[in-house]
């Protein structure tokens, strides 16, 4: 479809013009990366914070699983001051942003001649690669600071839907006996392990049945036991689950380095139209200033073992 916005004056040769104008607007390249690109990234989806690095970096303190302050509780006499114990603090954590970006040529030739399609198909490439790195780049930092591990009890390509269900909710609770407040909302699996799960859940009845809810027509997994259930294709280990509470576990720190002609499109990402008048074309730019935090990696608890 033509992408239409609204600008001052006439479309003179059907939407090449308006095409042109689009890549020379950097808000609206932004506004149809962001339609383009909407919920891609399942970084972003596990470490919910949003950290800002300045100067490049950023420091934070890795929760180091104490329960407990360093000295009880004492009975306090009226009139007396209370006790001061120490703190445990976690281990300092210091990490460097990366930032990751390419430009890809689009021609006036292809503008002119398959009107939008070439910009949506660089955007598309742009985004699909982006994603690729940063999700990857991501999902390794949580499972190496994620030590909190459990067998499933079989692999979900042949367990039963109450084994699964049990692998899951067992690691649920093991997370919130902790005592830290932790409220695991996510599942996150691999792909092919996310639709023989769905198929096991389809088949022991655990799924809604009403035609507009049914997940197995809408391809959208419901949420079990209170959590939702994601998937990726970047994940470093494709026979683990993991469990996890996503408001806890970390957050993304982004850095905006500005400049000319740069605007933010989504998570972190920030784009540019360059015009290369000596190749009658452009150059369309996407680039993230990042680096994964992963604060408290005990928010998470990683199930092996789910697939062969």
């Amino acid at each position: 479809m033509p992408y239409t916005y609204p600008p001052a004056g006439p479309t003179f040769t059907g939407e090449t013009v308006t095409i042109h104008r689009l890549l020379q607007d950097p808000a609206q390249i932004a506004k149809r990366l962001r339609q383009l690109a909407a919920e891609r990234f399942i970084a972003d989806a596990l470490l919910t914070g949003r950290y800002t690095a300045a100067g490049g970096s950023i420091q934070w303190e890795q929760d180091d699983d104490s329960l407990y302050t360093e000295r009880p509780p004492e009975a306090i006499r009226p009139g007396g001051e209370y006790p001061m114990s120490p703190l445990g603090m976690g281990t300092t954590q210091i990490a460097e942003v990366q930032k990751w970006g390419q430009d890809v040529p689009v021609k006036d030739e292809a503008i002119k001649r398959l009107k939008l399609n070439p910009v949506d198909r660089a955007f598309n490439k742009l985004i699909n690669h982006m994603v690729k790195t940063v999700d990857g780049i991501a999902m390794a930092a949580i499972l190496s600071a994620v030590t909190n591990t459990q067998a499933a009890r079989a692999v979900w390509t042949s367990a039963t839907a109450k084994q699964i269900f049990l692998d899951v909710s067992e690691s649920k609770a093991k997370i919130i006996d902790l005592g830290l407040g932790y409220d695991p909302d996510t599942v996150v699996v691999p792909t092919l392990t996310w639709v023989h799960a769905m198929a096991t859940f389809a088949d022991a009845g655990y799924l809604p049945r009403e035609d507009n809810r049914q997940p197995v027509l809408t391809g959208d997994f419901p949420v079990i036991d209170g959590m939702r259930w994601l998937t990726t294709p970047f994940a470093p280990v494709s026979t683990a689950a993991m469990v996890l509470d996503s408001t806890a576990l970390g957050g993304m720190a982004d850095e905006d380095l500005g400049g000319p002609g740069y605007a933010g499109a989504l998570a972190g990402i920030q784009t540019k139209s360059i015009r290369d008048e000596e190749k009658d074309g452009y150059r369309l730019r996407a680039r993230r200033v990042t680096v994964p935090a992963v604060v408290e990696p005990a928010a998470a608890r990683t199930i092996t073992g789910v697939a062969a």
